[in-house]
């Protein structure tokens, strides 16, 4: 039996060219290669698997073969280094010894330090002077992943060159490439889970590989992946958008249940589904549909699933889902968090417009379904009458003189003509526009929208410019900081409690604060105070400024002789006392 070699292994970069994902640094060590002009301290950093200590090895290699055309084996003159296990200052006193030797065979020693990160403070210190003015014939290739870890006085004496995350698409292709060479049966939809998974990292995308080839036996299904790695398949994402966008709340969360019987990840399902919305976002515009980390099959299905959507539901539902990810932690039942998300995503823009509430589905079936008995002609009937007896209840309350023809009478109100009296403006005339209206069916909607319409300017004014006394304005503040304080905004309701406030002209009110961070927390809370104002105080043309008051009780600093000068001014018999003991100021 052969022994087996693992794809990391296997198919490690012997040159530049077979580098991948990383073409401007190995462009840039080439180029410094064929002209000379190579730094002899070099740092690579950058996240892990991305081909920082095959690019050094590389680089050892070309070093020394592009000095000479000898067939010699130049393997002698590299030193690799691990810092992680060597990072006393014993390993680099050894290494400073080594490098004053020059190389046997070839121009120059290549010292590889990999985990560079890993070296004591001591050990840093004491290659300090080694790595700013090293022999001719040595160079020193740090390799590390976090560089935030190496002392700057090191950073300062290297050529530091940062490796980025190799891209989905990249890992993509080199995995296809190497299951078409191994003669292996894939999807591509499977390689993009891989590549996924893998987060950037080549090396961990060549095990997972290696893992999942063993699993499905040479057969590499988006399915089969997906399981295995406790993913989701872009088809499976594709199913619950369609859910959402259909209003179908209840195949819904059975679908989130089956994932969550399966062990799906709920912090990942979530990504998940915020990825699903940013490439429908991406899809409805052929300009950015190249941003799509996806296959091509994969584009064409997300190019029908954006044709019926708009952009501003895309928008909010991705603000949704970003909400949803940012709160996660701080909830401690997950599920129904995450079940709540999924409700307000597929009630988001129901019936056209944006809701910020939930809409039950079966009360949307049974609102809307063929066997509801009563009809919308008959809700409307019952509705005026109600209000008929309200507004007359209202009007001997308040001892108005209404005449009684400005009274619908129910019994003679035609559905054939209903929707004619709404427009040419009958039916409008004879509707009390200051009595509340409910607005749980559609039938009271019409009519509050009936109503607004005929409210006349100066009856508005009326009752929108109604005066207000300073007393009943702080008063009104009060019970606000108090809902603050039950909030827990207990630093915003000592503001608003403590500084003063003032009327003016034109139904302004003016905060005094003390500085101006007090100043813009009240501009913040405004657009929360303004519209509870408004209400209580019955004004809809209410303002508020805040502006920093000026303590004109400011702190003078005195001299001795002002001092003195005062005093003398209370007792001038402290003048006889300074001359009789030769005193000063």
């Amino acid at each position: 039996m052969e022994s087996f070699i693992v794809s990391a292994l296997k198919y490690r970069p012997k040159t530049f060219s077979e580098v991948i994902g990383q073409d401007s640094i190995t462009k840039t060590l080439e180029n410094s290669i064929k002209i000379n002009q190579l730094a002899q301290a070099l740092l690579f950093c950058g996240p892990r698997g991305v081909g920082k200590t095959s690019c050094a090895r590389i680089l050892a290699n070309m070093i020394n073969d592009n000095k000479t055309n000898s067939s010699d084996d130049f393997s002698f003159n590299i030193f690799e280094l691990d810092a992680a296990s060597n990072n006393s200052v014993e390993d680099i006193r050894k290494i400073n010894e080594q490098v004053r030797i020059p190389p046997q065979i070839g121009s120059h020693k290549v010292y590889i330090i990999d985990e560079a990160h890993m070296l004591s403070n001591s050990a840093f210190n004491a290659f300090l002077k080694t790595l700013e003015e090293p022999p001719k014939h040595a160079i020193f290739i740090l390799a590390t992943t976090e560089k935030n870890k190496i002392i700057p006085t090191v950073l300062s004496r290297c050529q530091i060159y940062d490796f980025k995350r190799i891209s989905i698409k990249d890992i993509q292709l080199y995995l296809s490439k190497i299951a078409e060479k191994n003669k292996l049966s894939f999807q591509e939809n499977a390689m993009f889970l891989i590549a996924q998974k893998a987060d950037g990292a080549l090396r961990d995308a060549l095990s997972i590989f290696d893992r999942m080839v063993n699993f499905t036996n040479g057969n590499l299904t988006e399915k089969a992946v997906a399981k295995n790695l406790n993913l989701l398949d872009q088809q499976t994402y594709s199913e619950i958008g369609k859910m959402i966008l259909s209003n179908d709340i209840h195949q819904l969360l059975k679908k989130y249940d089956e994932l969550f019987q399966r062990g799906i990840n709920d912090l990942q399902f979530i990504k998940g589904l915020g990825n699903y919305f940013r490439n429908l976002m991406f899809a409805k515009n052929k300009k950015t549909l190249s941003l799509l980390e996806v296959s091509e099959t994969m584009k064409v299905n997300y190019l029908n699933d954006t044709e019926n959507i708009s952009i501003n539901y895309l928008i909010d539902a991705i603000s949704l889902v970003n909400n949803c990810e940012i709160q996660f932690k701080k909830v401690s039942n997950r599920r129904v968090h995450i079940e709540l998300t999924l409700m307000q995503l597929a009630s988001l823009h129901f019936g056209g417009e944006k809701k910020n509430y939930i809409i039950p589905a079966s009360k949307i079936k049974n609102f809307f379904s063929d066997s509801e008995s009563v009809s919308l002609d008959q809700k409307l009937s019952s509705v005026v009458s109600n209000i008929n007896e309200n507004a007359n209840n209202y009007k001997e309350k308040n001892n108005t003189n209404y005449k009684s023809n400005n009274i619908i009478d129910s019994n003679h109100i035609d559905n054939s003509s209903r929707d004619n009296k709404i427009k040419n403006g009958s039916l409008r005339q004879n509707i009390d526009p200051f009595q509340p209206v409910s607005s749980f069916s559609l039938s009271s909607i019409a009519l509050k929208k009936a109503a607004s319409k005929i409210i006349e300017p100066n009856e508005k004014n009326i009752e929108n410019e109604e005066t207000y006394k300073l007393e009943t304005v702080k008063k009104d503040l009060n019970h606000y900081v108090e809902n603050l304080k039950t909030e827990g905004k207990k630093n915003i309701a000592s503001i608003l409690s403590m500084n003063p406030i003032s009327l003016s002209d034109n139904y302004k009110i003016v905060f005094k604060v003390a500085n101006e961070m007090n100043r813009v927390e009240v501009n913040i809370e405004k657009e929360r105070l303004l519209p509870f104002l408004k209400k209580r105080l019955k004004n809809d043309k209410i303002k508020i400024e805040v502006e920093i008051s000026e303590d004109p009780k400011r702190e003078q600093i005195y001299t001795p002789k002002e001092k003195y000068q005062y005093l003398l001014k209370l007792n001038p018999q402290l003048e006889d006392l300074r001359k009789i003991f030769n005193l000063d100021f």
